[in-house]
């Protein structure tokens, strides 16, 4: 019986794509031009496998965003659950603006995966976009924010933070970029 397109991968292929990932990020946070036969040779793995894996550096520099994003989203709902709305996105904002500078490399990797989508925003629409909405959502039901702010919005609104330099006065930038944001969701909300 053949395996289905979506079944699961095998344990040990599964094992093999994870640490794959696991290295990428390291290496290309480290090194935004990383050899690919590099990160094949620290996972353990041949260059047959990590080919069929990830064809090409894009597809597996757009994997390592996705997972580590997905990081950053599920912190979304966790803060939802433990803190007021506004105090929920504002804080998720600072987390999202941690990965961002501490992720320098893997930025860049990212910026030169991606220069013909002209957005960072188009490879984590699905994670990235149901984190802020279910964000926004909290807050316009709260009346913390202004209504009918979209996650399209928000996203264009915070692309500022991928211009700020890593290796420079970040904090004090990012900290002033996302207080201006907040404090425009904020102007017009039905609960001040």
């Amino acid at each position: 019986m053949g395996q289905h397109k979506d079944a699961p991968l095998r344990s040990d292929a599964q094992r093999n794509r994870e640490r794959i990932l696991e290295v990428a990020l390291v290496e290309l946070t480290r090194a935004s031009d990383a050899p690919l036969s590099t990160i094949a040779r620290k996972a353990g793995v041949g260059q047959g496998t990590f080919y069929r894996n990830f064809p090409n550096r894009e597809a597996l520099v757009l994997e390592v965003y996705r997972y580590e994003v997905q990081q950053v989203c599920d912190a979304a709902c966790q803060l939802l659950h433990t803190r007021p709305p506004d105090q929920a996105l504002r804080e998720w904002m600072d987390r999202l603006v941690q990965y961002a500078m501490a992720k320098a490399g893997l930025a860049d990797a990212i910026r030169r995966a991606t220069s013909a989508l002209g957005s960072l925003a188009g490879v984590g629409r699905g994670p990235l976009t149901h984190a802020v909405a279910v964000l926004l959502e909290a807050n316009e039901k709260a009346g913390t924010i202004r209504p009918g702010v979209t996650p399209d919005d928000f996203l264009l609104a915070i692309a500022g933070l991928w211009q700020i330099d890593p290796h420079g006065e970040w904090q004090t930038r990012a900290g002033r970029l996302m207080d201006l944001v907040m404090d425009g969701l904020k102007a017009g909300a039905p609960g001040r």
